[in-house]
Order: C-alpha cells, then structure tokens, then sequence
C-alpha cells in the first residue's frame, strides 16, 4: 500500500486497560510501518518516546482532557505541560463541548488558547470537536475558533462516543479551516478504503487503532 497514507496515520491505543506490553507493540509497529505517531495516554507517554528513541520520524502523541473535555483550561495547559515534559510532541485536546452547546465561545477558546499556549514552540496542537455531538453549525464554529485560538489541526471524534469520524464531517471540516489547516478523521476508520475515504475528503491524519489492518489492506474489526 502507498507510503503516503501509512505517513498520515497515528497508530492509537487510547484504551483504559492498556498494558505495557501492548504499549510495546504499538511502538514496534509504528516503527515497522513508518506510522507518523503512537497515541497513547499521558501516563505512557514517558515509555513511548523511551520506545520511539531511536525513530525520531514516529512522534509521541497523547490526550488532553479526554475523553470528555470537561476539566478546566487551567487543567488541560499542566497536562500539555507535564506530557512534553514527557516526551510529548504532539497534543490532542478535547473542547469544552457544553461550554460551545451553550454557545460560551469565550471559554471554548480560552480552553483551546490554554492548551496552544503551554504548547508553543515544542508540541503540535490537535483540537478534537466530538462532531457527532455537534450539529453542522456547531462543528463550523469550534473549527473557527480553533483556527482563532492558533491551533495546528482540528480533529473529529475522541472514538469514546456516540459516533466516530464521516466523510462529510471531514469535508465540513476541510471547508471551514481552509487549505492549509490541519484535518484529523478519527473513530471508525478500520481500513484502506476507509482512510482512501477520509483522506479524499480533506483528511491529513488519520487517527486509528487499525494502522496495521490499513497498511495490510485488510479490515479491523476496531472501533477506534
């Protein structure tokens, strides 16, 4: 399979139960395939750059405020903090869901600006909207004010919800922050046709716990 998307891929474990041994794995495979990252959350964070030392193509992504994005800016800049203390090269935040439903976009992107400020100049930011939370004006307002807050990338789905990425949210999503922003699909994407799909659409990164079934050609039965 083409190089290109393997390159776009974060190969995820997010899973609550996840292991060290696991955590291995996943940072063998993305060696293995030339992923573009592990993501992983922020308490192994440490162990996959320990992992990924010798790779320095394969970055450390973790989450923030995941999965529900409901702590507090102040909260979400000391995890961004502590995990490119870690090793972190790359962040994807959860937004304040409720805060933008309440249409309060002062604090969506003051929470957003907390995160892309602790981050500056050492991680990527990744804003990931839950857009199956969301109607079509909502996920057109938190794609603008992640561009207004000066994030990198704005991402679908945490994959722990009620739905994961679509290629029509992709293509909102592309149409909202313009050419040169970055758009991550995430939640659902189990195979190349998928990932074809999304990347068709306006994707840059996938976001998928399948990166090997996708660079095989092959179908997960994964629901990240």
């Amino acid at each position: 399979m083409s190089n290109e998307i393997t390159k776009m891929i974060d190969h995820t474990l997010l899973k609550a139960n996840a292991t060290e041994e696991q955590i291995t794995v996943l940072a063998q495979e993305a060696k293995e395939y030339s992923f573009a990252s592990v993501c992983v959350n922020p308490t192994w964070v440490k162990k996959a750059a320990e992992l990924l030392r010798d790779a320095q193509e394969v970055k450390v992504c973790t989450v923030i405020g995941f999965p529900l994005g409901a702590s507090t800016p102040e909260v979400k800049a000391f995890e961004t903090t502590n995990a490119i203390e870690n090793g972190a090269d790359e962040v994807d935040m959860v937004i304040n869901i409720g805060a933008l439903k309440d249409k309060n976009y002062d604090l969506v992107e003051r929470d957003i600006k907390a995160v892309v400020d602790a981050a500056k100049g050492k991680a990527l930011v990744k804003v990931i909207i839950e857009a199956c939370l969301l109607t079509d004006e909502e996920k057109v307002k938190a794609c603008e004010l992640s561009v207004k807050a000066g994030a990198d990338f704005v991402k679908t789905s945490t994959g722990f919800s009620t739905g994961g990425a679509t290629v029509e949210d992709v293509a909102l999503m592309r149409k909202t922050v313009g050419p040169d922003f970055g758009v991550k699909a995430s939640g659902g994407v189990r195979g190349l046709e998928d990932a074809k799909a999304m990347i068709e659409a306006g994707a840059t990164r996938i976001g998928a716990s399948s990166g090997v079934s996708i660079a095989k050609g092959e179908i997960s039965n994964s629901s990240y």
